[in-house]
């Protein structure tokens, strides 16, 4: 798959700029600030429908305007296709594909995928269970669309069932609208927890194999450990159990929405042992195992994006990856840069092909 044009009328700090990729490898190089990572988040909202740093779509709009326009040329087992999404203030977003509205914006995941870096991502390591089922969430349901269907049932489905639990705080509970949440719940919970019971052994040995490349080999034992109250329960008996605890606390205690990816190293979480070196190497490999979970799958390389990512890598790291580069391990690249030398150093010693694009203040200007 590769990104030929792409366009941005009023998204974020654009007013309006073209880009034309006749490159594997594209570098928006400019100093912090200026709108290298917004190019980047047009590219995601192709893919994904929706920005990857900000989800209110209005504050995507340009300053002083009332809707943005992202468009993108793509080519894709030599067909080209045309993808746009806009969003006016008031309005529904629309995802339209070669001159046609896509009805639910859900149909469009997985049809171009993405795997981005981004600096943020050290909060899968430090933060809570909810980010870790972000990722897995986002990555499984690229690949399965009965999967995100069901992940949309469950989310509104429990949405409705802790309404219910707030408005019987002081009444009496309606046990048959409960048991009707229940069985939607039971339903697509049942089938969550096992799509990502069955994803993750078959994530593993990827995810272990590119950390090993990355660590140098290292003799360091990483793993992650799935843990749901699923695993060994029944959920639908679970629900029926809890439900004086849930009145109580006015949300629903146990399903899948508490499940949790734990990163380990050694017998110990990593976010409690890991060096920086251990940690920067455990969310490559995460990101180099997507990559190739959804090769295997889609049989298509999708786009990876690498937002600022020479900055948080040491040299060793950084040169494994472009060895991948080398090696034409990824499809396409676009990468962000705020020190135009270092990139421009590290693409020609290795005799990469790139193109540079330097920003300046939402502009695209001469290099």
């Amino acid at each position: 798959m590769h990104l030929k044009k792409l366009t941005l009328y009023d998204f974020k700090n654009y007013e309006e700029a073209h880009f034309t990729f006749d490159n594997k490898v594209n570098c928006f190089l400019g100093k912090n600030g200026v709108g290298k990572t917004n190019i980047l988040d047009g590219i995601y909202y192709l893919g994904f429908t929706k920005s990857a740093l900000n989800g209110v779509d209005a504050q995507n709009i340009r300053h002083g305007k009332n809707q943005f326009i992202v468009k993108g040329q793509f080519s894709r087992n030599n067909q080209s296709a045309e993808v746009i999404c806009s969003y006016a203030i008031g309005s529904k977003k629309i995802i339209r594909e070669d001159g046609n509205d896509t009805k639910k914006l859900s149909d469009h995941i997985g049809r171009y995928p993405i795997v981005l870096v981004a600096p943020n991502d050290i909060e899968l390591i430090w933060g809570g269970s909810e980010l870790r089922r972000k990722f897995f969430d986002s990555l499984i349901a690229q690949l399965d669309k009965n999967y995100l269907e069901h992940l949309i049932i469950y989310t509104n489905q429990l949405k409705q069932r802790n309404s219910l639990l707030k408005f019987s705080a002081d009444r009496r509970l309606d046990y048959d609208l409960l048991e009707t949440y229940d069985q939607r719940l039971i339903h697509s919970g049942n089938y969550i927890h096992q799509k990502r019971a069955a994803f993750i052994t078959s994530f593993l040995p990827l995810f272990k194999d590119h950390y090993a490349f990355l660590s140098g080999e290292a003799e360091e034992e990483v793993d992650i450990e799935y843990k749901s109250d699923c695993t060994d329960q029944d959920f639908g008996v679970m629900l029926k159990n809890s439900i004086k605890r849930d009145v109580i606390l006015q949300r629903t205690s146990v399903g899948i929405h508490r499940d949790d990816f734990v990163f380990t190293l050694g017998a110990f979480e990593l976010k409690r042992i890991g060096s920086q070196g251990q940690q920067k190497s455990f969310l490559i490999g995460l990101k180099l195992a997507e990559f190739q979970s959804i090769e295997n799958v889609k049989k298509i390389k999708p786009l990876l994006l690498l937002d600022d990512i020479f900055d948080k890598l040491d040299d060793e790291r950084i040169h494994k990856l472009v060895a991948l580069v080398v090696d034409g391990t990824f499809g396409q690249l676009f990468i962000t840069d705020a020190r135009p030398d270092r990139s421009r150093k590290l693409l020609e010693d290795a005799n990469v092909d790139a193109e540079l694009f330097l920003i300046d203040a939402g502009k695209l200007v001469e290099v």
